[in-house]
């Protein structure tokens, strides 16, 4: 294996012997090879794939799709049935909630029990004990039994030790989902640090946007194969459209995201209505930005027609200004009588991260809508607080009950933010309100 690659699985797969009955269990050590007794399920299915030493790498794919049994034979508590994993470094996982510790032990116990299998000796805990404990922060209850922790509470001391031994490679299995907040972000400020000293991380997460945001690449697993490889925007697209799709559509879908290959996932696009209006000649419209990524969900009882901006004038617009405020319009038809629904829509970066989105209505509350082809229009409205670039804006249709995605589009137009000022502010957002004031003693 290449001293830059840090994981190499080739044809990797693992296969489970479902017995219906106890007994069978015996007769089958009796039978030999004679008689099978059981059914083979293979939770993996020939998978290959290389993971470079300093890359991140996000893991998504439906519940059953294979992803955490993938994460165990590469950490090496399961073995496969049949290929090869090959690793280099020390390895720190974040797996199933509470693995790896012994529930009597207390929280410091554990620490040093589970630093001791990374292959730390005990002065080497020693040195780093302190900064476990702070970023684990739960209190006295690390003299606490284990069984005692709440699931938060585990998940803080999990990702403390695993990620502050420095590891050469960290695998996190939806582990972060549980913490809250303020947890997560300083979990993730972790992994920030962990990337740019080189470590290789192999993140699954249920979150689009985190695979998107915190990844260099992403894989889509289905039924125990990888199904592609690409970019995490590409990979996320081509793994909602799937689990979004109607039953029937899915086999066709999974067929051609295998057929496209590792290098790029196509989107399929179609127009809509908005970049067939002929282009006024000003600065407030541009016809050249039509969006190559635009990717279309099927119509499971309503359809999206048209996304569209106006200004405060009314005017169709794809050039704004920074700190103006605009009608963000989608309109379309509700095809099936389909009840408790709701619309949203989302404005995203070049990188697709969301910047912005609303629903109507509000968490909790549904519309009825009560007969078949009725025309709709939902206006939403903006003030442009981003910082001038370009940006997506797309949405959908959901309904409470099933299919409870109707119909979707994303990135169904872009627009391009500009400002008459100079940049004073960087990220995402100019939240800022006059110049800062600097005083000098």
């Amino acid at each position: 294996m290449s001293s830059e690659i840090a994981i190499n699985l080739q044809n990797v797969s693992k296969c489970y012997h479902i017995y219906d009955k106890p007994r069978d269990r015996l007769l089958q050590m009796f039978a030999g090879q004679r008689k099978q007794y059981y059914r083979e399920f293979w939770a993996l299915k020939n998978v290959s794939f290389d993971i470079k030493k300093g890359e991140t790498v996000g893991i998504v794919g439906r519940n059953g799709s294979g992803k955490s049994t993938l994460l165990q034979v590469i950490c090496g508590t399961l073995n496969q049935s049949v290929g090869d994993v090959q690793t280099q470094g020390r390895i720190g996982a974040l797996l199933e909630l509470g693995s790896g510790f012994n529930p009597e032990f207390t929280g410091h116990e554990n620490v040093y029990m589970n630093a001791a299998i990374l292959g730390l000796s005990r002065a080497e805990v020693d040195e780093r004990y302190d900064d476990i404990a702070a970023f684990a922060d739960i209190g006295e209850f690390i003299h606490q039994p284990v069984k005692t922790y709440s699931s938060g509470m585990i998940v803080r001391l999990a990702f403390a030790v695993q990620a502050m031994v420095d590891p050469d490679i960290l695998i996190v299995d939806e582990a972060l989902a549980v913490g809250d907040e303020r947890f997560q972000r300083k979990c993730f400020a972790r992994l920030d640090e962990l990337k740019a000293k080189g470590t290789s991380i192999l993140f699954v997460s249920h979150s689009g946007p985190q695979v998107v945001e915190l990844c260099d690449r992403a894989i889509l697993m289905e039924r125990g194969e990888r199904i592609c490889t690409g970019s995490p925007m590409e990979v996320v697209r081509a793994y909602q459209k799937l689990i979004y799709a109607p039953v029937e559509e899915q086999p066709r879908l999974i067929e051609e995201f295998k057929s496209i290959g590792s290098d790029k996932i196509v989107a399929e696009t179609r127009e809509v209505e908005v970049t067939q209006y002929a282009p006024p000649e000003d600065q407030f419209f541009d016809a050249g930005m039509v969006p190559e990524s635009t990717t279309v969900y099927p119509e499971q009882g309503a359809r999206i027609d048209a996304f569209e901006i106006f200004d405060k004038q009314g005017r169709r617009c794809n050039v704004l200004k920074a700190g103006g405020e605009y009608d963000i319009v989608m309109r379309g038809v509700i095809t099936e009588n389909v009840s408790r629904i709701f619309f949203a829509m989302h404005v995203r970066t070049v990188s697709g991260v969301v910047i912005t989105g609303q629903r109507f209505p509000e968490e909790g509350k549904y519309f009825e809508c009560e007969g078949a082809e009725r025309a709709f229009r939902i206006t939403f409205s903006f003030q442009m607080v981003m910082l001038p670039g370009v940006y997506f804006v797309g949405g959908g249709v959901w309904s409470e009950t099933e299919p409870t995605l109707c119909h979707r589009i994303l990135d169904a137009i872009m627009f391009r933010l500009v400002s008459d000022q100079g940049a004073r502010s960087f990220g995402y957002m100019d939240a800022s309100i006059d110049e800062p004031a600097l005083e000098l003693f």
